[in-house]
């Protein structure tokens, strides 16, 4: 039934979600190259503001949880389990303040109004996943960045999204080279729930009714830790709040 009931809903939605992303991709141009850095940033941000209002056509409502832990003027490297695009879209609204810069594919730097011109002129990085060499300069690239300006990176270590919830294996090397080159940030694990749930059906229809949940835990300074504590104390709050 809730499939049946998605479908004319779907069609409002995706008409609203991509009439935002298509007004946005010149507001964004214009702020970016007549009034710089900040102007553009504000302009992603309404933009997923938007977005997120988007979603809510859908049901869709979104919780998070301990955003007082969350260090200020500081590096800060965002850890976090993938489930949809829909992971990204809350962050950018809700972790503004931020200046969230995410590792992503490089297929989404072109073809998508907003979003790739985003992804290329925000401050984002795009890595090949079949070449892990060229990553390597790019990730530290990102994160000599948020060492000098305070900002945060978002890495999702499980590499792709899972569509079921169920957390895959992390992979270490990308968040070894944000700890390195950004010795004085906080790692902040985030436990994502029930994400998947908005492309449960694939992507058409859209799910109903879906309750995001974003949990925030302790951070971890990279300076106290051993790569290795900081990767397996990491991993151990993300999954432990993962709910299947």
């Amino acid at each position: 039934m809730e499939k049946l009931i998605s479908y004319p809903i779907s069609i409002i939605y995706y008409l609203s979600f991509g009439l935002f992303l298509v007004i946005f991709h010149p507001i964004q141009w214009f702020c970016l190259h007549v009034f710089g850095y900040q102007a553009h940033k504000k302009s992603v941000d309404y933009l997923n503001f938007f977005l997120v209002r988007c979603t809510n056509l859908l049901g869709t409502t979104y919780s998070f949880k301990n955003r007082n832990l969350i260090p200020d003027n500081v590096p800060i490297i965002f850890v976090s389990n993938h489930q949809s695009l829909y992971d990204i879209v809350g962050m950018i609204w809700y972790l503004r303040k931020f200046h969230t810069k995410f590792v992503s594919k490089k297929e989404l730097g072109n073809g998508i109004p907003s979003v790739s011109y985003n992804l290329r002129h925000g401050g984002s990085i795009l890595i090949d996943r079949k070449d892990p060499k060229q990553a390597i300069p790019l990730i530290k690239g990102l994160a000599e960045y948020i060492e000098k300006h305070n900002r945060a990176a978002v890495i999702f270590p499980e590499g792709t999204r899972s569509k079921t919830g169920k957390p895959k294996e992390f992979a270490q090397s990308g968040l070894k080279i944000l700890c390195k080159y950004a010795p004085s940030a906080y790692v902040v694990p985030i436990s994502i729930n029930n994400s998947w749930k908005m492309v449960k059906f694939g992507a058409f229809p859209m799910g109903l009714g879906n309750k995001l949940e974003f949990i925030i835990h302790e951070p971890i300074a990279v300076g106290q830790f051993s790569f290795e504590e900081i990767i397996q104390q990491t991993e151990t709050a993300v999954v432990k709040d993962i709910k299947l």
